[in-house]
């Protein structure tokens, strides 16, 4: 039996995205684990849609920044070989929904990226540390370099 039999990554399409990715990869590869992929919009206009809600990828809308998001999201899906039933875009606040999704689906270690932040900036939360204190499962936080 594998240490980890579903691994869930955490993308915030920063430019560091792909070293996250290639690190859960090699990780689901090496355990044979199951790799998803969400993304959580928190930064664009949701109307008349509450927290929680997630977004269908294979339905066409008119709101340009959405599709945008959904694009991306798909595009990191296709070059890492993930699902595309594996892949969530949810709107709502990055950490209740990543430890949502990972406990609905049942995922044992979720993979984020982290810029270690310290002192105030820690104070007012990241998403890698709300996911580590939020999280039923194993989290992996992967230390992003300095821009």
């Amino acid at each position: 039996m594998s240490v980890y039999q579903h691994i869930l990554l955490a993308a915030d399409f920063s430019d560091q995205d792909d070293y996250v990715a290639h690190k859960a990869v090699r990780l689901a590869a090496h355990t044979g684990a199951q790799l998803s992929l969400i993304h959580v919009l928190d930064d664009i206009p949701m109307p008349d849609t509450p927290y929680g809600t997630p977004i269908p990828l294979d339905i066409d809308t008119s709101y340009s920044m959405l599709e945008n998001e959904k694009q991306r999201l798909n595009e990191i899906g296709d070059a890492f070989d993930i699902d595309p039933d594996h892949r969530w875009l949810v709107w709502g606040e990055p950490k209740q929904e990543i430890t949502r999704i990972a406990e609905q689906e049942r995922v044992d270690l979720i993979v984020v990226g982290s810029h270690g932040r310290h002192g105030l900036a820690l104070l007012l939360g990241s998403t890698a540390n709300g996911v580590l204190h939020h999280a039923k499962c194993d989290v992996l936080a992967v230390r992003l370099q300095p821009d």
